[in-house]
């Protein structure tokens, strides 16, 4: 399981990470203890600091200063509503993703029995504009 949970956790760690902070601001050392407490112990600090510097870029976090008991200020991440956002289309296409591979799992791998094709044509509701996986567009809209 080591090599394949690592390579799936690259897919999803950004959305890991904001699901963290959107529960409440956090350094970078707080939001690795907190997924290593949630069994994610092979996560690198070096893995989140590199992953915080590119989502403050795209604007999904604010950072600020605050003074530290040990040491140099911290920079402490708290989610934007750019973040939020994204956070949210996160949470839909792990949806979306959790109930196709389920579908696979239980052996529905029949097309016809869902509409047709990997995605099907009936995707629950979960189809917003201009959002696509591969060549399929999802709505997200009727999930919220």
């Amino acid at each position: 399981m080591g090599r394949q949970i690592t390579e799936m956790l690259k897919g999803v760690l950004e959305g890991m990470v904001l699901a963290v902070l959107a529960a409440e601001p956090a350094y970078g050392y707080e939001i690795t203890a907190r997924l290593r407490r949630m069994g994610f112990e092979d996560i690198a600090e070096g893995t989140i600091y590199a992953l915080l510097v590119r989502i403050e870029r795209k604007g999904l976090v604010e950072a600020t200063r605050r003074p530290s008991e040990k040491g140099p200020p911290r920079k402490v991440y708290a989610l934007s509503a750019r973040g939020r956002r994204e956070l949210d289309e996160f949470w839909g296409t792990w949806s979306f993703l959790a109930g196709r591979l389920e579908q696979l799992r239980a052996g529905g791998v029949d097309g016809a029995e869902h509409g047709g094709g990997a995605y099907g044509s009936e995707r629950q509701g979960v189809q917003e504009e201009g959002t696509h996986h591969g060549n399929q567009e999802i709505d997200r809209g009727a999930d919220r």
